[in-house]
C-alpha cells in the first residue's frame, strides 16, 4: 500500500506525464533484476513519455495508460476540463506554476468551470483533484484509481512474466495518440497477436463490487468475438472470480489497437469502480486482486 500511495500522489494529467514516467523508470531500474526475466527497456524522447518493457519472446502485450483526467487553466480564473472529470463544486484542486504551489477549490458547473485561487495562475497550468486516500478491509477510495490501479497491476505482472510486452502509454484520457507509434514499434521489434488493456471500468446495474474482475465484451468498440471467447474460456478454467460487461459507451487504448493497421486481438480487463472521474473513485480490493490473478493466468496461458 505504501507504493500504491506513492503512485496515487504523483500528478500526471494528460499531456504532462513526464514526472510519473521518471518515477516509474526509477522503480523499474531498482526492481528489474529481482523479476523472473530482466526486460529490455525502451523509453526516452523517441517514445515521448511512454515506457515499453520487452520480456523474452512476446506473444501478448499488456497496456496501461499513465495519464489522468484534470483541468487546465485558461485566462483569469477559468478552467477547461482535460478528459472527462466530474464537475463537483468545492472539490479541492492542486498544481504548481512558476510562482509556487497551488491549492484551490473548483467552482461552477457544466456551463463554466473556475477556480478560487487568490492570485492569477499561469495560463496552461494543469490542476488535479487533491488526493485523499482511504483504505479499509474491503475498499480503496481515492482520486485517480483510474488508471493508477491499471498501472499497478501492470507493474505486478512484471514480477512473473516470462514472455510479453508491458507498455505504459500516454494521452488516453483525452483522445489517445501514443498507441499508434507504440504499436508500430512493437510490431517491428517483437510482434504480438493479442493485447490486454489494464484499465478500470464502471460499476453499473450489471457489474457490482466484490463479484470479481470485469471482462469487457464491448464498450463503444467491439473486439473480435473469437478472442473474447478464448479469454472467457480461460477465465472459467482459472476459477478466478470474474464478471462480464456489455456497454454502449466508453473506450480505452483498445480502441487504438482495433483502429491500427495490425491484426491484433484485444480485450479490456479491469476492476470496476464507483464515482468515476471524481476525487472519490472506489474499488473493491477483492476485485483488484482478481484482476492481478487473472492477468497472471492469461499471460501464461493465452
Amino acid at each position: 500500500m505504501k507504493f500504491l500511495h506513492e503512485l496515487l500522489n504523483i500528478q500526471s494529467v494528460s499531456g504532462d506525464e513526464g514526472e510519473f514516467t521518471d518515477f516509474l523508470l526509477t522503480y523499474i531500474g531498482k526492481r528489474k533484476k529481482s523479476w523472473s526475466v530482466t526486460p529490455e527497456i525502451y523509453s526516452g524522447e523517441e517514445f515521448h513519455d511512454c515506457i515499453l518493457l520487452k520480456f523474452g519472446n512476446p506473444r501478448t502485450a499488456v497496456f496501461a495508460h499513465m495519464d489522468t483526467i484534470g483541468f487546465m487553466v485558461r485566462y483569469t480564473n477559468q478552467l477547461i476540463p482535460v478528459g472527462g472529470p466530474e464537475i463537483i463544486p468545492s472539490s479541492k484542486l492542486i498544481g504548481k506554476d512558476k510562482y509556487g504551489e497551488i491549492d484551490c477549490a473548483l467552482l461552477g458547473d457544466e456551463e463554466g468551470v473556475f477556480h478560487d485561487f487568490p492570485r492569477k495562475i499561469d495560463v496552461g497550468t494543469r490542476l488535479s483533484f487533491k488526493q485523499n486516500i482511504r483504505v479499509d478491509e474491503n475498499f480503496i477510495q481515492a482520486a485517480y484509481l483510474d488508471n493508477r490501479l491499471g498501472v499497478y497491476n501492470a507493474l505486478l505482472q512484471c514480477e512473473t512474466i516470462k514472455d510479453g510486452w508491458v507498455v505504459f502509454s500516454t494521452y488516453e484520457e483525452h483522445g489517445g495518440g501514443s498507441m499508434p507509434f507504440l504499436l508500430d514499434f512493437i510490431q517491428k521489434t517483437a510482434p504480438i497477436k493479442q493485447a490486454l488493456i489494464s484499465d478500470i471500468t464502471w460499476i453499473t446495474e450489471g457489474v457490482q463490487h466484490h463479484e470479481g474482475v470485469v471482462i469487457s465484451i464491448r464498450d463503444k468498440f467491439i473486439p473480435r468475438k473469437k478472442f473474447i471467447d478464448r479469454v472467457i474460456d480461460l477465465a472459467q478454467k482459472s476459477k478466478i472470480p470474474y464478471q462480464l460487461e456489455v456497454e454502449a459507451y466508453g473506450g480505452s487504448d483498445g480502441r487504438e489497437v482495433q483502429f491500427s493497421p495490425y491484426a491484433i486481438d484485444w480485450c479490456f480487463i479491469g476492476a470496476a469502480e464507483d464515482h468515476v472521474h471524481t476525487p472519490n473513485e472506489k474499488v473493491s480490493l477483492q476485485d483488484f486482486q482478481s484482476m492481478v490473478d487473472l492477468y497472471r493466468f492469461l499471460i501464461s496461458n493465452l
